[in-house]
């Protein structure tokens, strides 16, 4: 045994060694974390194997790169890229708990405009076992330090270096064979990122995702006209008619969007503890004149929110990686709801109780052909006004008022809410209902903030209908993403009472939200399965505005010949008939997995899949070419973003002109504002310091309860059950 250590330590007392040594570990860490650190999907034996040798080829290739080295510099080469690789590991960890992906180099590119919370993001959600990735670094610095290993000086020969360059290729080339074999079209075909990683590696991921960001970058330079010719073609064939019976119901009324942050369809009339959860968001689903879709689904991918924003004002995709409103909103030639709202005599304004530039906002917004952005700079912040992401909700909203009864009417006005997002943070005194018991201390308080988030809506709600604004207005609320990711299972399976959650529960979990209410507008809910993609063609029937030839990819979900085909950004998707999500086939009736597909059931699949990845691939191909600029529609005006400045002082003066026309709230109130209308029981207020901060939860319910009280004895006429 002795002989045998002694011929160990002279092993690793050379170069070679002492590469095979931090190879080694290096590649058996990797493994452990892709199998305990990230949710991969891998099944069966062939896909164990893959995974396994995946993080192998590149370990000898960039660790061999030392074996070239001479003297102890090979060793700090080893060191130095064990640490780089190692870190990229850690971020990577971080990232994907809570985003389930990984990162990519357009997110990096646009980290600098939605970075100001993303570091409180991640930080609650470190773990003491994310360290163990730099365990292996530690202990080949410790034996190298402590004398266990001697650096070995002698010349490693050219030829062993380049045998150990041609090894590594051909485990890569034989890794991407393996893939292959399993899953054809790996690299060529729209697929989750997960499956890049699972069946290649982290380190091969990287690489293709470069070399994808830097195809896109010479898009642009290569476009040309004749590009959107097949792209309007499949539009074309694919295209329903819009539905008749709502065409222009809406038409001439503002439009107030409310993005309800984070929120999901699940917590819809859901009740915990015996008490709703979203009591005045519930009121405002059942009204009679409120048209709501319980099978919407996000369908955003990195850029989360802003493609989501892309999605619902141009009803393009967000890109696969990254966000498009970072990467191509300052420069791209859009077809946005905002300019052709505007074209058609609405003023348009987006309101957002955080920085400007958060999500490139204040570049993409000029280009969506916003006149106004009211950003974190026109509201009066003080301390404990803020919180996470922005202003806090009740008053961000209330503060929007002062701004919203400036608007000559009819306005389209979005008002982006931002306390229901992770980590869910919020202060005792805003504490109304208890946390879940799920054990899960990311899951517990989302039902908190998001009880917070509906109190404010009932109170934006109730400020309307004093003002008359309810009457005069098209209200649409949507929920951006999820809240809870799929990281969160075993809470998902307690919240929702299942045993377990299969990819089926997952797929349908994704969905969120989506309403509009119009007075006159014939209510109920639409069972139809639909996504964020399809918003702005059905908004924009309703509103009775034509756009023949537009470049949209989504449909009138009210459309009796809507196709119910819902894309996720990976290639999943949800169909009336089927829903592929994480690899596997369901009934999307019953839930029932399809194991073994019949000849029928592959074609029909087939079809399903084909259109999913032409509509992802023709959306990225206007977006990464910047294709609209060649587009000639005569109903469209393109948007010149040197007519916008969102700088505070010109923006209030040219908003103090508009007044001039007399269509504003506060104009047809004879000058006088309507902010007294506006009430709020916000505790950060002065005017409501005499409450107790620190009141129970029940009392603070009940306050709540009063609150949706009021609202629903303005409106008794809405709570009809019809709508149901």
């Amino acid at each position: 045994m002795n002989r045998l250590w002694g011929k160990f330590r002279q092993g690793l007392n050379t170069k070679f060694g002492f590469f095979m040594l931090i190879t080694g570990l290096f590649w058996i860490k990797s493994y452990i974390a892709y199998q305990t650190k990230f949710t991969l999907g891998v099944q069966g034996g062939m896909q164990e194997l893959i995974l396994a040798i995946s993080p192998l080829g590149f370990a000898i290739l960039l660790f061999g790169i030392g074996l070239y080295i001479r003297g102890k510099w090979a060793y700090w080469y080893m060191i130095i890229m064990d640490t780089i690789l190692s870190t990229w590991l850690f971020a990577n960890i971080l990232y994907y708990r809570e985003f389930s992906d990984f990162i990519t180099f357009n997110l990096i590119k646009g980290s600098g405009s939605a970075s100001d919370n993303l570091g409180k993001s991640l930080m609650g959600i470190l773990r003491t076992t994310d360290f163990l990735v730099f365990i292996d670094v530690i202990f080949v610095i410790a034996i190298l330090a402590f004398g266990f290993v001697k650096i070995d000086q002698s010349k490693f020969k050219l030829m062993n270096s380049f045998a150990v360059t041609v090894l590594s290729i051909g485990v890569l080339a034989a890794n991407l064979a393996l893939a292959y074999s399993n899953r054809s079209g790996l690299l060529t075909r729209t697929f989750d990122n997960n499956y890049i990683v699972k069946y290649l590696g982290l380190q091969s991921f990287t690489l293709y995702d470069g070399v994808k960001s830097f195809e896109n970058s010479n898009k642009k330079k290569e476009a040309k006209g004749s590009q959107l010719d097949p792209i309007k073609k499949f539009i074309k064939e694919n295209n329903v008619p819009a539905n008749v019976e709502y065409k222009g119901v809406a038409k001439g009324k503002n439009v107030i969007i409310i993005h309800l942050e984070s929120l999901q369809q699940f917590v819809i009339n859901k009740k915990w503890k015996g008490e709703e959860i979203t009591p005045n968001i519930n009121k405002f689903y059942k009204d009679k004149n409120t048209l709501a879709y319980d099978n919407f689904f996000n369908q955003v991918g990195q850029g989360k929110t802003a493609d989501a924003e892309m999605m619902l004002e141009n009803s393009l995709f967000g890109l696969a990686e990254g966000s498009a409103m970072v990467t191509d909103g300052t420069t791209n030639t859009f077809q946005s709801m905002p300019a052709l709202m505007q074209q058609n005599g609405y003023s348009t304004a987006a309101f957002h109780g955080d920085v400007a530039s958060f999500w490139n906002r204040d570049n993409a917004y000029k280009s969506f052909g916003y006149q106004y952005f009211f950003s974190k700079q026109y509201y009066t912040l003080k301390k404990g006004y803020v919180s996470g992401y922005g202003m806090k909700d009740k008053l961000f909203l209330q503060q929007s008022a002062k701004y919203l009864e400036q608007l000559p009417q009819p306005f389209y006005a979005k008002l982006i809410t931002v306390s229901n997002h992770y980590p869910y943070g919020i202060e005792k005194k805003n504490v109304s209902i208890d946390k879940w018991d799920t054990g899960d201390s990311t899951v517990d308080p989302y039902v908190q903030t998001a009880h917070y988030l509906d109190q404010s809506i009932g109170e934006l709600l109730n400020y309307l209908k004093k003002t008359g604004l309810y009457n005069k207005s098209t209200i649409m609320m949507y929920g951006d993403h999820y809240g809870i990711s799929n990281n969160h299972k075993p809470a998902i399976a307690k919240i929702l009472g299942l045993k377990g959650v299969t990819n089926y529960d997952l797929a349908m979990f994704q969905k969120v939200p989506f309403m509009i209410h119009s007075p006159g507008l014939k209510g109920g809910v639409n069972h139809n399965y639909s996504g964020e993609i399809d918003v702005m063609p059905t908004l924009l029937n309703l509103l009775g505005i034509k756009t023949p030839g537009a470049y949209q990819f989504g449909h009138d979900i009210n459309s009796k010949q809507y196709n119910q085909i819902v894309a996720f950004r990976n290639g999943d998707f949800v169909s009336k008939k089927y829903t592929k999500y994480g690899g596997d086939l369901y009934l999307t009736a019953t839930g029932e997995q399809v194991t073994d597909e019949t000849p029928a059931q592959k074609q029909e699949v087939k079809k399903i899949q084909d259109y999913v990845n032409k509509e992802l691939e023709y959306s990225d191909k206007i977006i990464n070419g910047d294709l609209l600029r060649f587009a000639k529609l005569d109903w469209f005006k393109k948007v010149n973003k040197s007519d916008y400045s969102y700088n505070m002082k010109s923006a209030l003066e040219q908003l103090n002109k508009a007044q001039s026309s007399k269509t504003s709230l506060i104009e047809q109130n004879h000058g006088k504002s309507t902010l007294d209308d506006y009430e709020t029981d916000a505790p950060e207020l002065e005017s409501n310091a005499d409450k107790s901060s620190s009141s129970s939860s029940s009392s603070s319910d009940s306050s709540a309860s009063k609150s949706s009280s009021s609202d629903s004895s303005s409106s008794s006429s809405s709570s009809s059950e019809s709508s149901k």
